[in-house]
């Protein structure tokens, strides 16, 4: 719901030269009255000194503490958001803005509403997402929990770059510009302090024009504790980044497994190893099934979130990725889950013909299990792709 609100409002609404405002400046609001008076004041400073047609929007996610009222004495537009959360109310300002450009900054006083100069420049000359990065403008004394600066920020940053490829050196910073056109292209879902990492992982993806510039954080003017929670958000943001990118989440995870089982698999097969003093035997062999069964699990998985991440919306066409499909069907699906079972059944049969050899007495465990292992583990197999085959087929309906 939120989305197709965040949508239609938009559509519905002039942008840039249609509406006469080249820039909105949006604040998220939830009881920052010690501070809003002097952010408005200032964002108001910037628009006079750099001569921009622009608004400043107050998105109020519920204060209690007279914001609004605050606000609308400084002659600044309020939109009021009744669902909770950072991402929502930001959505609600973003959809209500009729600038071209927009800049979103959190209304606390850590970001100087009066430095708008470097972003308004990039936006100008034609970049999509101008993200500010507050390792490289500075980082004032107390401005930042030590946890977030050496730790929380620095690492999370890092994933994201690693796995998305990001320009970005500071996925988190509060103060960002942005195209509202192409911005609203990306369909941003998150509603709460994610919503950060989704703008710049979603941008990245889209392959949109980013740059950075220098942004000085400061110590926020509020009395009372931030609304964010280190543990809570930081694992809702690493939880955001690992799921928007099935490659490092399933994938190659399971693609190592599957490599690393079927070469102990092959090394055991024949006879037991002897490594120094330890000898490797088919117990083994059975967790070595069992990291292939358990690898290639996880690579359906990554091709079942790829394809309904895709169906969603959430991630952009990969044309590669779509070629490969074009061979993962329902019919080869059949053909290759049909063989496991038969090379399985054989295997199968083979021991039961060998355990009848001997009056289906007491066998020697090792020498039976190498059948009746790579056996199961081909049945097992078999049936995870057939089953798979069914899902991926349901899964591509809806792209057919």
């Amino acid at each position: 719901m939120i989305d197709s609100q965040f949508e239609d409002t938009a559509s519905q609404r002039p942008v840039g030269e249609e509406s006469g405002v080249e820039l909105s400046i949006v604040m998220p609001c939830l009881n920052e009255a010690e501070t809003l008076t002097t952010c408005i004041m200032k964002a108001q400073q910037s628009l006079c000194e750099h001569r921009i047609a622009g608004e400043i929007i107050v998105a109020d996610n519920g204060s209690q503490d007279g914001s609004q009222a605050l606000a609308a004495s400084m002659g600044v537009r309020t939109v009021h958001v009744q669902a909770k959360g950072y991402g929502n109310a930001l959505m609600g300002g973003i959809a209500a803005a009729r600038g071209k450009y927009v800049i979103m900054g959190d209304a606390d006083e850590s970001y100087d509403f009066t430095s708008l100069g470097p972003f308004i420049t990039k936006l100008r000359e034609g970049y999509d997402l101008v993200m500010g990065n507050r390792f490289k403008g500075g980082i004032k004394p107390g401005a930042m929990p030590v946890l977030h600066k050496y730790l929380g920020n620095p690492v999370l940053t890092g994933i994201g770059q690693l796995l998305f490829g990001s320009p970005c050196g500071d996925f988190h910073c509060g103060l960002r510009g942005f195209n509202k056109a192409a911005i609203m292209r990306l369909g941003l879902r998150t509603t709460g302090m994610e919503f950060a990492s989704e703008m710049v992982v979603k941008a990245t993806l889209y392959r949109l024009r980013i740059a950075e510039v220098p942004t000085t954080l400061s110590p926020d003017g509020r009395s009372r504790p931030p609304h964010l929670r280190s543990w809570r958000d930081g694992w809702r943001h690493l939880r955001f980044l690992l799921l928007y990118s099935p490659r490092w989440l399933f994938l190659y995870p399971g693609i190592f497994l599957m490599l690393v089982g079927l070469g102990t698999v092959l090394w055991l097969l024949p006879n037991p190893r002897a490594i120094g003093p330890i000898t490797l035997d088919v117990h083994t062999l059975l967790y070595a099934a069992m990291a292939i069964i358990i690898g290639f699990q996880a690579v359906v998985f990554a091709v079942f979130t790829k394809v309904f991440a895709m169906n969603a919306e959430l991630l952009p066409e990969d044309p590669r990725f779509n070629r490969v499909l074009r061979f993962i069907n329902l019919e080869v699906g059949l053909v290759v889950g049909c063989v496991l079972l038969l090379i399985g059944l054989g295997g199968s049969m083979y021991a039961l013909r060998t355990w009848g050899a001997h009056a289906f007495g007491p066998l020697d465990s090792s020498m039976v299990l190498r059948t009746v292992i790579p056996a199961t583990t081909s049945f097992t197999l078999g049936f995870q792709i057939i089953l798979s085959s069914f899902f991926l087929s349901v899964l591509g309906l809806r792209r057919r």
